[in-house]
């Protein structure tokens, strides 16, 4: 068993360049430390319809948004819950595609796979094939657009359009480390839910989910006749619609450093933000290529977490800890025992630009020798 080590105030400071938490603010930290008042109050209800009707106007969307003390994982979670019957199909290219479905066989439903190397990307032309061919009548297909463990970015767009032309068929977007820091039309691409987690490309602390439903997807949950108690469409929009407020006691402190954040977002636009990250995403494969070269498949590459494939065989854990320890920067290695050493990760997403990251990777290249 874990021995007690007692938490300090004395830990030295690290600029973080992982897949979340990112860097923060100190004027939206600083929101956080107001004096508490009750989830009920008028000040609530301020509170809440501001960051809703803010998240929706950033993200461009005339969908429902829900807000929930959480991580992104309760939304695989309710999503599941909320429209699948028996069928789901997940396609999985790397570790949380993965965690999708895996969620789904525990919650007892059936899941099938459409299964790619880790590194490779999600083709429409693959889900168009599996729905047409499948002897199954699929609730909803699902699959991450950030693919944080490999470094890939799905094309969610055209897989939307896809399953669009299934109407009985429901689209699921897990956009944990992306949505924020990569620009997607939802309405446009028949994606009926989207989610994320604000630690990371929203770039405030975590605490916090946002989903994103269409008016379809609520109309699905309302047929069933069980779904999720926390996650409820219905629960959660209808006591919005009633009250501006949260069904459940939310995470007060952190929505409060969540309404300071969305209007610096907000000032930035949502295709200029989407922008920022682009040019920090390509100055990170150019690095890359230079020294390394880039994980994930060629016209796939994320604009949030860069996957470097350590071609030079660096020991990849002593770097992260010798950068930590001379530059008080934290980057990540590869997730889980099959990318551990072969790879490491920068995440370039939140409030970093170019410039920020460029000061991470000369680090690198200082640490490593290159």
């Amino acid at each position: 068993m874990t021995e007690k080590r007692e938490y300090t105030d004395d830990y030295p400071e690290k600029t973080l360049y992982i897949p979340g938490p990112t860097e923060v603010r100190e004027d939206v930290i600083r929101e956080m430390a107001q004096p508490m008042f009750g989830h009920r109050m008028d000040r609530m209800t301020d509170l809440y319809t501001t960051i809703v009707e803010d998240t929706k106007e950033f993200l461009g969307t005339d969908h429902e948004v829900m807000i929930l003390t959480a991580s992104g994982t309760e939304f695989w979670e309710a999503a599941t819950l909320n429209l699948v019957d028996e069928h789901m199909l997940v396609a999985t290219n790397g570790s949380f595609s993965e965690r999708f479905a895996n969620v789904g066989e525990r919650l007892g439903k059936t899941v099938d796979r459409l299964e790619y190397d880790w590194g490779k990307a999600v083709k429409p032309e693959d889900v168009r094939a599996t729905l047409e061919e499948s002897d199954r009548d699929y609730d909803v297909v699902g699959l991450a657009m950030n693919e944080s463990s490999t470094g890939v970015r799905n094309p969610i767009e055209e897989i939307g359009d896809v399953v669009a032309e299934y109407p009985d068929t429901y689209f699921v977007v897990d956009a944990v480390s992306s949505l924020g820091g990569d620009y997607v039309d939802i309405d446009a691409h028949g994606i009926d839910v989207i989610f994320n987690s604000t630690q990371k490309a929203f770039a405030m602390p975590p605490g916090l989910a946002v989903c994103v439903v269409s008016p379809e997807a609520y109309e699905r949950e309302l047929s069933k006749e069980s779904a999720s108690w926390y996650g409820g469409f219905q629960r959660a929009l209808d006591y919005y619609d009633r009250k501006g407020q949260t069904h459940s006691t939310p995470a007060i402190p952190v929505m409060l450093a969540y309404r300071k954040q969305m209007k610096y977002m907000l000032e930035e636009g949502h295709e200029a933000r989407s922008e920022r990250h682009r040019e920090m995403a390509e100055y990170t494969r150019e690095w890359a290529r230079e020294h390394f070269d880039v994980f994930p498949e060629e016209g796939y590459e994320s604009q949030t977490v860069g996957c470097i494939e350590n071609t030079q065989g660096i020991d990849v854990a002593g770097t992260i800890e010798r950068v930590s320890e001379e530059y008080d920067m934290v980057f990540s290695n590869g997730y889980g025992s099959q990318l551990g050493e072969e790879t490491f990760r920068i995440g370039h997403m939140g409030e970093h630009d170019v410039e920020s990251i460029r000061t991470l990777t000369d680090a690198i290249e200082d640490v490593a020798g290159l």
